[in-house]
């Protein structure tokens, strides 16, 4: 019996004055129990805190868990927990978002959303 994939998706770049949110990689496709990572740059954006969000096909996107470089640990939404989603950051604009041991279930568009106080604007990707 082949093992299930999982396709994980992010969405386009979003341009907001000069605020653009990059996300890698554009696909990413998984054999179940593998392990996720996506990449998420801030650009210019002065507060530096990422969102993740979670989208499957007709259904509201999900507050998977939020990040700031200052914060020990991230914080979780609803129905979301470590160890299975976590997030890391190796500087104020470029964070991670990690899904440990992929299930099918875990197959849907991942947005990375950040809030630019400079601009008060909301910027996703």
């Amino acid at each position: 019996m082949l093992p299930a994939l999982c396709s994980l998706f992010t969405a386009l770049s979003c341009v907001s004055g000069v605020t653009v949110v990059t996300q890698k990689p554009p696909v990413l496709t998984l054999t179940a129990g593998q392990t996720a990572n996506m990449d998420c740059n801030l650009g210019t954006v002065t507060t530096s805190a990422a969102r993740w969000y979670k989208q499957v096909p007709g259904g509201v996107p999900q507050h998977v868990i939020r990040h700031y470089h200052g914060w020990s640990s991230p914080s979780y939404g609803s129905g979301f927990s470590s160890p299975k989603f976590t997030s890391t950051y190796s500087s104020k604009s470029d964070y991670k978002l990690i899904i440990s041991n992929v299930e099918v279930g875990d197959s849907a568009v991942y947005y990375c959303h950040t809030y630019d106080s400079s601009a008060k604007e909301h910027v996703s990707q």
